[in-house]
């Protein structure tokens, strides 16, 4: 440890210090510097450490941080668990791009699908069950809330079996 620095008053904060890792450096080198905060977490009831090199910040700001970046990771979690982007179309960059912004349109239309309805669908669901759907003519908004009703009749058509042909 180099330095132990003072922790603001009423705050989560249980620990701040600027350390070092000896093996790291080289010889002759001034070694790397590094900010390891610890916090509280009253919701898990447990102590989180937080490392950075970010040795400016104070260290509710670097809590703060990782505190959002961890919102991002959730989001990238759900990106790649919703995305099907298996291989890309294009070679390119701006095809690459394209295509993910092609899926995140979608995965937002997606959520607002999902806020609008009443039943609780998890993401996952909705999507892969809104794939199979579009194969039906129904009310997308009817649908959303009783996704479990059978697809409406289509108008003119029979249940008779001799109804349908099928011409080459």
């Amino acid at each position: 440890m180099q330095e132990e620095l003072q922790v603001p008053q009423n705050s989560n904060m249980v620990r701040d210090q600027i350390i070092c890792f000896p093996r790291l450096g080289r010889e002759g080198e001034d070694p790397v510097l590094y900010r390891r905060v610890e916090i509280w977490d009253a919701e898990k009831q447990e102590t989180i450490a937080f490392l950075s090199n970010l040795l400016a910040f104070g260290a509710t700001t670097i809590a703060a941080i990782y505190k959002e970046r961890w919102q991002v990771e959730l989001f990238f979690k759900a990106l790649k668990q919703t995305l099907k982007i298996k291989t890309f179309v294009g070679t390119n960059a701006n095809a690459a791009r394209t295509q993910v912004w092609t899926e995140l349109i979608a995965i937002l239309l997606w959520k607002y699908l999902q806020l609008k309805s009443t039943f609780s669908w998890s993401l996952l669901n909705l999507a892969a069950l809104l794939r199979q759907q579009l194969f039906f003519y129904r009310d997308l908004w009817v649908w959303l809330d009783d996704p479990f009703q059978a697809p409406p009749a289509l108008a003119g058509v029979h249940d008779d079996a001799q109804q349908l042909e099928i011409t080459w």
